[in-house]
């Protein structure tokens, strides 16, 4: 009998311990939600002033963010602007131009091989298949539009939901290496998440009228003080929400 007790009070200690430690689990899944929005909001009131991509034409915000890849905001603005005046930024002009003449003007962007081929490709793809007007593709429901963006050569998920964010104003919040870092560090999501697993998480606990603001605001907060290297954690005015995972 001695045994068989001593038996049972191991299992309920076990099943006690498993039930804390379950409860203990599901409190930090719930803080890290909270904190998404807490974060968010904090964000707002520490940069009054915030940028916002200024172009309007999303043929043109497509080839800004494949300029964007692997490279500095001063960079692909430099070969943004090389591109617009030695050639113009618009379907018909780059699905004519060779891959050569486009990427001498991109040069400055890093990878300007890679990504004159596909600059030229879409191109291609739109004039071919929209008769150059991507705005058919961005009057579609949320959903079928990511499609068929995704679809197009070298688009992938950022550079498909930067155009609908910005351009198309649907809602969904573009994950670009800032915010893969910053949601890792504060614990929103595991180290090896992927793209859809970060913007789902965001996404649900974010309200829908401040995805802009959450997606330029992570990004500077990225810049500015949650670097890859050497991060400011000792200025950062988010520590006290950080668990600063994997500094």
């Amino acid at each position: 009998m001695r045994t068989i007790s001593k038996t049972i009070g191991t299992m309920r200690h076990a099943i006690n311990l498993l039930d804390w430690r379950n409860a203990g689990n599901r409190g930090r899944e719930c803080g890290a939600m909270d904190r998404v929005w807490q974060v968010v909001q904090r964000l707002m009131q520490h940069y009054r002033e915030r940028w916002r991509p200024s172009e309007t034409d999303p043929f043109k915000a497509l080839v800004h963010t494949i300029l964007s890849q692997n490279t500095n905001f001063k960079n692909e603005m430099e070969a943004f602007r090389n591109l617009d005046k030695n050639l113009g930024i618009n379907p018909e002009t780059l699905s004519k131009a060779s891959v050569e003449e486009i990427a001498k003007h991109i040069r400055v962007a890093g990878l300007h091989r890679q990504k004159s081929v596909k600059i030229k490709k879409v191109a291609q793809y739109i004039v071919k298949k929209y008769d150059g007007d991507l705005w058919k593709v961005l009057k579609l429901p949320l959903e079928q539009a990511r499609r068929e963006l995704m679809s197009m050569p070298g688009v992938g998920p950022k550079t498909a939901d930067v155009v609908l964010l910005f351009n198309a104003r649907k809602h969904v919040i573009p994950i670009d290496r800032h915010i893969f870092r910053i949601s890792r560090r504060l614990g929103f999501v595991s180290q090896n998440a992927g793209y859809e697993e970060v913007r789902a998480v965001l996404e649900k606990n974010i309200p829908e009228r401040y995805y802009e603001d959450a997606h330029v605001l992570l990004i500077q907060f990225g810049r500015d003080y949650c670097r890859a290297r050497k991060p400011k954690c000792d200025e950062c005015f988010l520590s006290d929400l950080c668990p600063k995972i994997g500094v």
